[in-house]
């Protein structure tokens, strides 16, 4: 990892990186983390671990969540026969509407389209 940038030009501070890549680590073992249970998990507040996450990173934690979330969404839609609700709870959405509005913003089509399609249109 690049020694990203923190807040006013400054490099991050080694410590920094180490929790970033943890946080890395744990978001990318797991679909089902919420800034919640990272936060928990690394003796942090949510709005500290969210800071430090943007600051070194440049990207929103919650981005990142949402973005693993879909990709595997995505995988499932394509590799299996679950019906796209149980795909929703899998990856962590409570409602199938909220679950198709993410995904068509982030695919640029409704997941059963996406499914049809063999997931050919990868955005």
């Amino acid at each position: 990892m690049a020694r990203p940038h923190g807040r006013n030009g400054g490099v991050a501070s080694p410590a920094s990186e180490f929790r970033i890549r943890k946080i890395l680590e744990m978001v990318e073992s797991a679909s089902l983390w919420r800034i919640s249970d990272l936060a928990s998990r690394l003796n942090l507040s949510e709005s500290r671990l969210q800071h430090l996450f943007k600051q070194t990173t440049g990207v929103g934690l919650g981005h990142v969540l949402t973005e693993q979330r879909l990709q595997k969404a995505a995988v499932l839609l394509t590799g299996t026969s679950m019906r796209i609700k149980e795909i929703a709870a899998a990856v962590g959405y409570e409602h199938t509407s909220s679950f198709t509005r993410a995904f068509e913003q982030r695919f640029a089509q409704p997941p059963q389209v996406y499914r049809r399609a063999g997931g050919a249109r990868k955005c």
